[in-house]
């Protein structure tokens, strides 16, 4: 399950090192001339903002359920999950790509290198840092896969966004590295440019696979079928439990899922006897699955549910 001390740990190590790499960036590119040290810089400048929008979504989905907000804020997470995918792709990836084409058409030739390859090599070790912190708290979350399974499957956008964030940082550095080595080796700015063009399109590619993955958590996405197996096995395994369908549940958070169960229980038992089975399937289902944070449960004797093909008397529990 989904840790926030983690993800928090996360996001504030990557920003620290994010802040930092940016400054230094941008100064080896105002020295050198370099476009792929300009993007690297945007690329940064990028992160530390959306490290900052992404524990702003974690404060704001702690907030507690009230009135106008029932069920919490806990969507708050993937709406600024959301927001980050956008600027990653108009902010990170738009003006990476915008900067490599106009040096691809006008290249500028490369000055001493010497900042470039101190910033990279200093870059790519706080670098590695902050995604050593995202991977962690990706692990610790658990999951099945290990750990690209688990970055498929995650529902923690703090997590999941810092992760990739920081894997496309590396890579980034890399691709930039390559740029700046062969534009001086060859004596050939269009590679500069190049690899400027080509952190645009990994920013992008990175983005359009964030987009996915909040957007259907926006829409509402329900837990996995392992998940629901477990379920219907420990409800149908509760006394006086005849029959259970399929349960409906949804994420609202990271570790915050609601679930609505239909069960059919003995014509024998009594109202109060029941209250008592859905009390107990309650506590059993919580102590398994501690994301189920609300329980619905439509509770039907036999002979209630014979009686309802006459005339719509379904017992509904109360809300458990």
């Amino acid at each position: 399950m989904a840790n926030p001390n983690s993800s928090k740990t996360a996001l504030f190590g990557g920003i620290a090192a994010n802040v930092g790499i940016a400054i230094s960036k941008f100064v080896a590119a105002y020295f050198t001339g370099s476009s792929a040290m300009l993007s690297e810089g945007i690329h940064s400048l990028v992160d530390s903002g959306n490290g900052v929008l992404l524990l702003y979504g974690i404060a704001q989905s702690q907030k507690p359920a009230d009135r106008r907000h029932p069920f919490g804020r806990s969507k708050e997470q993937y709406f600024w999950g959301l927001i980050v995918a956008v600027l990653i792709f108009a902010i990170g990836g738009g003006m990476s790509f915008y900067e490599g084409i106009k040096h691809i058409l006008e290249p500028e030739p490369l000055t001493d290198a010497s900042w470039n390859y101190i910033v990279l090599g200093v870059a790519i070790l706080f670098e590695a840092w902050a995604f050593w912190l995202a991977a962690r708290a990706l692990t610790q979350a658990g999951g099945a896969g290990g750990f690209w399974g688990q970055l498929r499957t995650s529902k923690d956008p703090a997590v999941f966004a810092s992760v990739l964030e920081n894997l496309a940082a590396l890579v980034g550095l890399i691709i930039a590295l390559l740029g700046v080595y062969f534009g001086h080796a060859l004596n050939n700015p269009y590679f500069d440019g190049g690899a400027s063009v080509a952190i645009g399109l990994l920013l992008m590619l990175v983005a359009v696979f964030l987009v996915g993955r909040t957007r259907s958590l926006l829409v509402g996405t329900g837990v996995d079928d392992a998940t629901i197996d477990s379920v219907m096995s420990i409800v149908s395994k509760q006394p006086g439990v005849e029959q259970v369908r399929p349960p409906l549940t949804m994420y609202l958070g990271p570790a915050d899922v609601v679930l609505a169960l239909d069960v059919d229980f003995h014509d024998h038992l009594s109202a109060v006897e029941v209250e008592v089975a859905v009390a107990a399937m309650q506590d059993v289902l919580r102590t398994t699955h501690p994301e189920f944070k609300r329980i619905f449960v439509e509770a039907k004797s036999l002979t209630d549910k014979h009686r309802d093909t006459e005339q719509p008397t379904n017992q509904v529990s109360p809300q458990i």
